[in-house]
């Protein structure tokens, strides 16, 4: 790392923690990142950053020294998992934390994000290849790497490498873990509880598939593969024979044979369930694809080990390689060397009491640079 970024990273400190509390007030839930993404977008032009567009996925997109050529882009998904569309809240503590919902997952690592790409903008290093910085949308949940996809399908072949800054220091995520996920609903006659006792029963069926599907022996193959009935609903009343019931329903799994293995079940069991005289819809809301367990791609492998060799060298530690569903699932999925690397410390992500140690951004914004720096001549 050289002297003048360094130095920038000394001067810029307390810069990504005022940048962080900016930010935890602004709301993001999937598919409605648009202030957040207004607020980078404007925020990256103060700093000189050129350019700088909206993509219809609503990603911010900054491309330094991109032209025709290669490039390596380095993405931190701005979306939360909250539904609110208020501020949450944002408080620091005498401790040393920094409490708000999605401080750690993923607004700190938003933050340096945008700190290093002013870097880019004020000193203008000379780089190996073009470099996009990317603020993407809806990694979370149903959001369905939509950001990740669109990014990728833009720069398709240019593409040399993805990082995704998502998550905690101390794991570098380069295998990724494929879901789907359905919503399934079951429609019966119906009726009066007492009237017409004996007509099938909407949520007394949905109830026997659950326990079917939860009947699937996962594939023992060295893979880890799981399934999950996350959510149910149906019914009238407490007299009245269901005429309706869903359920959300998914499976993942690290290695592509065995989520297929799962998958034909699943189908199989529908199948099974639609003979019974009753109608099963069954509906794809989200579908994030596995990539290739033990990866033995060079440049595949030269990318994490540039992320181990850095985090090792701010932390004194050596990450451990982890399996996940994160953005770089998409890049990963086609073979495009990948890696998702975590640049807080914290916990509880996905509540609301979700919180950061302030002092760890300091080591996550020397991790970003040294990864990043790492496309510089």
């Amino acid at each position: 790392m050289n002297i003048q970024l360094e130095n920038y990273i000394k001067e810029n400190q307390d810069r990504v923690v005022s940048l962080l509390k900016e930010l935890c007030k602004i709301p993001a839930p999937s598919h409605h990142e648009d202030r957040r993404a207004e607020f980078c977008q404007k925020w990256l032009k103060e700093q000189g950053a050129q350019g700088v567009f909206i993509d219809d996925a609503l990603n911010v997109i900054y491309e330094y020294r991109c032209d025709d050529g290669p490039v390596a882009l380095f993405m931190a998904h701005t979306d939360t998992v909250f539904p609110d569309m208020e501020p949450m809240g944002v408080e620091e503590k005498e401790d040393g934390t920094l409490h708000s919902p999605g401080v750690g997952d993923d607004t700190a690592n938003v933050a340096i994000l945008l700190i290093m790409a002013g870097y880019l903008a004020k000193y203008q290093p000379k780089t190996k290849c073009g470099i996009v910085i990317a603020p993407n949308s809806c990694e979370e949940g149903l959001g369905n790497l939509k950001g990740s996809r669109a990014l990728i399908e833009r720069y398709g072949k240019r593409l040399l490498q993805s990082v995704s800054f998502d998550g905690y220091i101390d794991d570098i995520c380069n295998c990724a873990v494929g879901s789907m996920r359905y919503r399934v609903e079951v429609l019966t006659e119906g009726g009066h509880s007492y009237l017409n006792f004996g007509r099938k029963n909407a949520v007394e069926y949905l109830a026997k598939m659950i326990e079917r599907l939860y009947q699937c022996q996962v594939p023992q193959d060295g893979s880890k593969t799981t399934y999950n009935v996350g959510y149910i609903s149906g019914g009238t009343s407490v007299n009245t024979i269901a005429q309706q019931a869903e359920m959300l329903y998914e499976f993942r799994s690290d290695n592509r044979d065995s989520m297929n293995e799962v998958k034909r079940y699943f189908e199989n069991v529908v199948e099974e369930f639609r003979k019974m005289d009753i109608t099963v819809n069954v509906e794809l809301v989200g579908e994030r694809p596995c990539g290739v367990k033990n990866n033995e791609n060079p440049k595949q492998i030269e990318l994490q080990e540039i992320c181990r060799d850095v985090i090792r060298e701010v932390t004194g530690r050596t990450p451990n390689y982890v399996a996940a569903s994160t953005d770089s699932n998409i890049p990963l999925s086609i073979g495009i060397p990948a890696a998702t690397v975590g640049l807080c410390r914290g916990d509880r992500a996905h509540t609301r009491q979700e919180w950061i140690y302030i002092d760890s951004l300091k080591e996550g914004f020397r991790i970003a640079a040294g990864v990043i720096s790492s496309c510089f001549e």
